[in-house]
């Protein structure tokens, strides 16, 4: 059932977000780059994260943060402990769907990870649909079975000495840098931020992407193919890009 709450972030209603969660994250950036709104090679993960699950749907949701460090014990305690929970209030401050966002501050991060069954299966009780990091993941198919999305950097066999020492401030993360409450969205490609002050501007415009790859497409092979068919639908695109960018 679909909420009729007033918009969380930004002015983003459910049902915006609802289709939000339906396109990939492929035609969500085309999209943003055609409202011209950054720059095409900006807000967007790169190559030093991948997504753990290719098979689960697109995710969207807001961002809550932490910093973590793995590869030394903390200040106090000395070892890896589900003890602090301090950090899940800042996580519950943000409206649902949340994603989290994990910044590994060792100087080569990614040696524990943070990330496993037990932690999949609170923050999903915290309403997180997924999780973004630079370091690393374990127990994925655990946290496959939690339905937890995962963007990391590496997988590793041990948790070490994960610990959160830090949150609810910016971190970056594979490029990305992000504040507490920004609209993400991701699957299988990677990740990105959404500009929530335009996000009728990205929905609707990534309708006309999905149609006019469509026009392309559909005049490739086929019985009645032929190059000059392709050549037209090619122009045409280009046209229409042009006039709604005049």
């Amino acid at each position: 059932m679909t909420s009729n709450a007033p918009p969380p972030r930004g002015g983003v209603t459910p049902l915006q977000l609802q289709k939000l969660q339906g396109l990939s994250a492929c035609v969500v950036a085309s999209a943003i780059e055609l409202c011209d709104v950054r720059l095409p090679n900006t807000g967007f993960s790169n190559a030093s994260v991948r997504c753990l699950f290719e098979e689960l749907p697109p995710v969207a949701g807001y961002a809550v943060t932490a910093r973590i460090r793995t590869a030394a014990p903390p200040m106090e305690g000395g070892r890896y402990t589900y003890a602090r929970t301090d950090w899940w209030d800042h996580v519950l401050s943000v409206p649902a769907p949340r994603i989290m966002v994990v910044q590994d501050m060792d100087s080569r991060p990614g040696l524990g990870a943070f990330i496993g069954e037990v932690y999949a299966c609170i923050l999903r009780s915290l309403g997180c649909v997924g999780l973004l990091t630079n370091g690393a993941a374990r127990d994925l198919p655990q946290v496959r079975e939690a339905g937890l999305q995962v963007f990391a950097g590496n997988v590793s066999v041990s948790h070490a000495y994960a610990h959160v020492f830090d949150f609810g401030g910016p971190v970056e993360v594979a490029g990305l840098r992000i504040r507490p409450g920004e609209l993400l969205h991701g699957d299988l490609h990677g990740i990105q931020t959404v500009p929530v002050e335009i996000i009728s501007q990205v929905l609707a415009t990534a309708d006309e992407v999905v149609e006019r790859r469509h026009a392309v497409t559909s005049q490739c092979g086929g019985a009645d193919f032929s190059m000059a068919k392709l050549r037209d639908a090619v122009i045409k695109i280009e046209q229409q890009w042009k006039s709604k960018a005049g």
